[in-house]
Parts: C-alpha cells; structure tokens; sequence
C-alpha cells in the first residue's frame, strides 16, 4: 500500500558488510545464500545466513490479511488476530512471554495488510531456540478467554476511531470501498466500521477464523541472519513437527471489469489540505510479465521523485506538498495509486489536469533510452542498498513472499526488468483510461 498511509517499513541504509551491489558471479540480483525446506506439515522454512554480528531476524508470515476475509459481516479479523496473538498461551501467559523478551532485548512486533499478517523479532542468535519455542507454542497454543477478546475487540475500535481521524485513511478507506464492487480489497485491514463494532459479538467466530488460517501449510518461516541453517531446521522440527496442517483457501469472489470511472468527494471533519487520490485497475503481482513490470517503472517515470511532473508541481510552482504513485502487489488484481496533497484548495482542477496531461504525453510518446536505462539501474541499487541487516533483509522480502509463496519472484522480477522497453513502458500507459479509475478527493472542514 502507500508509503504515506499505511507507514510501512521503509528500507534505507547503506550496503553492509557482505552485500556485492552488482550481485553474485552468476548474474543473480539477491546477494546471499538461500535455503528452502518445507516440514512434513507444510510449514514454509526461507533460510538466510549472512554477515550480521549475532544478530537474527525471525519473521513468522501468515500468509492471511483482510483479503481473505470474505464472509459478510465480519471484516477485520485479521489484523485482530495481530493484536491477539500477544495474549499467551497456557504454558508462556502473556507477561511471561513478555518478561522472557524484554529479557532478551528482543525487539518485537506485527503488521497486518491486505494479503499478510507479519510476526517479527530482532534476537541475538544464542536466543534463537527459546524464541522458537515461544513463537510455536503461541502459534499452536494461543489461548484466549472471551472476556479477553471483548477487551482486544474494544481496542481494535479504539484504534479505528483513532486511525479515522488521519486525512489519509478516510481517503484511503473511501477509494478502496468505491473501486471494488465484489472483491475483498474493497474494504481496509481495520474492517468495516458496522464490523469493528459488532466484533466483540463474536468470540465463536474469532476461534474458528484462528483455526482456519494459522496453519503451518499457511505460513512461512522466513529467518535471516547469523544462523547455521541445518540446526534451524531441526529445531523447527522439534517445535512445529507437531503442528496440525489443514489450511484451505478462502473462496475470494473476483471483481468484475469497471467499465466507467468512479468519482468521488471525501468529506473530512478536521481541518486538512485537499487531498487528490487517483486509483486505477491493474493486473496482480506477476514478476514474469513485462505489463505488470512496466506499469511499476511508468509509476516512477511519471511521478517519482525525478519525474517532469514533480518538479512542475513540487519543485518549480510548489502547488502541492507532494506526489507519488505506487502499484499494488497484490495476490489478485489490485490497484495503481496515484496520490497528491494540494496546498491551494484552488488549485485541486489544475493538479488533476496534470496528472492526466502527464499520463496522455506518456501514452503518445517513448522515454528516453537513457531516463529507462537510469531507472532500472536505480531500482536495482535502492533494493541492493536495503540488504544491510537481517530485519531489512527479511521486511524486503516479506510481501513477495506472502504473496507468491517464496523469494524466486526477486530474480524473476528483475530479470524481466531488463527486458522492459519503452514501447512496454508506453502499453502500460494505454492501460491508464478513465474507465478503469476511481478519482477521489478529499477537502478539509474548514474548505
């Protein structure tokens, strides 16, 4: 999703100790070694030993979001589900599992989006064992009462209300609610409101929606750092060799074609700057497809940070405080964003004018050899750059691997890439008409 909405974790830095920029010998973009091994059970085991000074990321990725939450009425369960898997189990209660990881030192936490949930800590690796046992058994184990859920249940609303009073979500929540008719995507990770509301009614729920998803045939271990890969993976036999498989896949309706554009004004209550929110159909995530590829290089092209139009628009007549794009990676067909914050409330036609202007020179004409050669070259340094510590290492590779199922989509990604032209490049701008977009802005009380 957009950086600027939902703050997911961003990778900067520079290369550590370890990290060839220009790849390995044999032309591959990911610079360590990997090792893949999947228990009887199903569990998923990505295994990445590098250079890191004891340090270890242990990321546990269910491959579940609010994409899966398909049965009406009850939305938000997922990232529930993020808050309740702090409450312990019989064996490690909550403020035991607590005391044991402040302990440790060890930094822990989660996130949900729309096609994951993500658990994550940053652990010495001589705490490794302790922190498997502790990850498998809540996994396996979680226990909960239903005067708990009621509680977790009234903090997830709180945290709602709370998320509601961003200019950026209400826009956000409105343009995923208006472009998807029947799809899941069409409502946020936090749920519909009628939904978050009614939550604590449905503690029966809760359990089974636990039991449906947080199976090992559903997650993915993905674990880097200073680590010696095969005692991993008997340790994780040791810990999760027991945990019962029967994950099946939610029957997510598909959303028909949009024929017509959807517009919309987004009433705010607080005082806030308009705010432009241009959301266009687009295929799912497919790293070998030079369509889906060259959408993603027209994004930067056209309103990144080195684009004609941010430099019209934010450098030269300052008319607005930013603008950026960004396409979706999604399991199934999502969206390109296209987001802007106008500082004269005047101006919000103009700014849009301009988007649209940008998007038909784009349409009629091939970039540059060079601007094309440029982007890829810097695409491919900026992920490279990111690889320095096992937590950036394993949050690079989090959403690919929710999404796809492993980290090969990295190679086959930038392998098409370079494959990309600029006659791609203007396809995958024909692709941008109006039929296939939601215009959404959003005005302030005090416009």
């Amino acid at each position: 999703m957009i950086k600027i909405v939902l703050a997911v974790l961003c990778v900067l830095g520079v290369a550590g100790a370890g990290v060839a920029l220009a790849g390995d010998p044999a032309g591959k973009v990911f610079p360590y070694p990997v090792r893949v091994e999947t228990l009887d059970n199903g569990l998923q085991l990505i295994l990445i030993p590098m250079p890191s000074e004891g340090l270890v990321a242990y990321w546990s990725i269910v491959r579940t979001g609010s994409r899966d939450e398909y049965e009406p009425g009850h939305t938000g369960f997922a990232h529930f589900f993020e808050h309740m898997m702090f409450r312990g189990t019989e064996r490690h209660p909550a403020d035991e599992y607590n005391r044991l990881i402040t302990r440790m030192g060890a930094d822990a936490n989660a996130y949900t989006t729309d096609d994951l949930t993500a658990y994550h800590l940053g652990i010495a690796k001589e705490d490794l064992e302790t922190v498997m046992e502790l990850e498998a058994d809540r996994f396996q184990h979680l226990s909960y009462d239903e005067s708990a859920f009621k509680t977790e249940a009234g903090a997830v609303y709180g945290e709602y209300r709370k998320s509601k009073m961003s200019p950026f979500f209400s826009i956000y929540e409105a343009v995923r609610e208006t472009a998807f008719d029947r799809h899941t995507y069409g409502h946020t990770t936090m749920g519909f409101v009628e939904d978050i509301k009614a939550m604590p009614t449905m503690y029966d729920y809760s359990r089974r929606f636990f039991e449906r998803y947080y199976r090992p045939d559903n997650v993915v271990l993905l674990i880097a750092g200073d680590i010696e890969p095969d005692r991993v993976v008997e340790l994780a036999r040791r810990y999760y060799g027991d945990w019962k498989p029967g994950y099946v896949p939610p029957e997510i309706p598909p959303e028909p074609e949009q024929t017509r554009e959807r517009r919309i004004d987004v009433p705010y209550q607080g005082r806030s700057l308009p705010i432009i929110w241009i959301a266009y159909k687009n295929d799912r995530f497919r790293p070998d497809d030079r369509n889906w590829v060259a959408s993603d290089l027209l994004a930067s092209l056209a309103f990144g940070e080195t684009s004609d139009l941010h430099k019209e628009l934010v450098l030269d007549k300052q008319w607005v405080e930013f603008i950026e794009a960004e396409v979706n990676v999604n399991r199934d067909p999502g969206l390109i964003d296209i987001i802007s914050r106008v500082k004269d409330p005047e101006k919000v036609d103009a700014v849009l004018e301009r988007i649209d202007s940008t998007i038909a020179r784009f349409q009629k004409e091939l970039v540059s050899e060079k601007r094309l050669a440029d982007l890829k070259s810097r695409l491919r340094y900026r992920f490279l750059m990111g690889l320095d510590t096992p937590d950036h290492v394993a949050a690079s590779l989090a959403r690919i691997v929710a999404v796809t199922g492993g980290i090969e989509a990295v190679e086959t990604y930038y392998t098409t890439l370079e494959q990309v032209t600029r006659e791609d490049v203007r396809q995958a701008a024909l692709r941008l008409t109006p039929q296939r977009r939601t215009v959404a802005v959003l005005r302030g009380k005090s416009e």
